[in-house]
């Protein structure tokens, strides 16, 4: 069967001596992969389409597992997340989380376009700490695992302050907060930002400044939630950690 889809390059490989497979992440097949025959050849046509990151259109002919690509065309290359060091650290985290997150062929529209979303704000100069713990939180929602933030998940008082129960996946009350004695002070600052995260969608982000203080909170609230619920290891954010301490030190 024949294929015609809009997809984002999420993975790629070397195969054999001269092809590719990409994984792809599309609006209306989920994930997709498809077999890139001379890809690594130097004046191969589909050299840049193969490439992370890449938005294109993908026409695949597939009969069993891998399909195999018969044209393709660049929508956009997103070049810059891959010049750029910092840049491409975030987008291949955020790529191999989505890789991790999706199994084959399930649905993935909404994740789809979260992602095109996040690549372009990240070209466009956005924070990307910020935009990826956004993400991180559609990312949750999406397995199911999105944190009750608008009430205390024990007692539902919806006055804070608030702490966050990150193995219960809520927040909790100033009365309630013992009853999870691992439960994260991040501040108010933090606890806004994150409720904000759920409401907001990656394609209307606008400019978000934070302080500090608040950013390190996020990060490790953010960190214990996806730890605690995905229990993911990803090569590409123990990179990230490193490359954090590195501009940090």
């Amino acid at each position: 069967m024949q294929y015609r889809v809009e997809g984002i390059v999420i993975r790629s490989m070397d195969y054999g001596e001269g092809n590719k497979i990409v994984t792809i992440l599309t609006e209306t097949h989920g994930k997709a992969g498809i077999i890139v025959r001379g890809a690594k050849k130097l004046k191969s046509r589909y050299g840049s389409l193969v490439q992370p990151f890449t938005w294109g259109e993908f026409i695949y002919f597939k009969k069993g597992g891998l399909g195999t690509l018969k044209h393709g065309e660049i929508i956009e290359s997103h070049h810059l997340l891959r010049e750029s060091l910092e840049l491409a650290a975030y987008a291949s985290y955020t790529a191999e989380l989505v890789d991790r997150v999706l199994q084959d062929n399930e649905a993935g529209s909404y994740l789809y376009n979260q992602l095109k979303a996040l690549y372009g704000a990240l070209a466009e100069g956005k924070d990307p700490q910020i935009t990826t713990h956004l993400f991180e939180m559609k990312i949750l929602e999406a397995a199911g695992y999105g944190p009750e933030l608008s009430a205390c998940i024990s007692c539902g008082e919806e006055s804070g302050p608030f702490v966050l129960s990150f193995r219960a996946g809520g927040v909790l009350c100033k009365r309630c907060l013992m009853k999870d004695p691992e439960h994260l002070a991040l501040g108010e600052g933090a606890i806004k930002l994150m409720r904000v995260f759920k409401q907001m969608d990656l394609r209307r982000l606008g400019e978000i400044q934070v302080r500090k203080e608040t950013r390190q909170a996020l990060k490790i609230g953010m960190r214990k939630l996806m730890d605690t619920h995905l229990g993911l290891k990803l090569k590409s954010r123990s990179f990230l950690d490193q490359l954090d301490q590195l501009t940090n030190n």
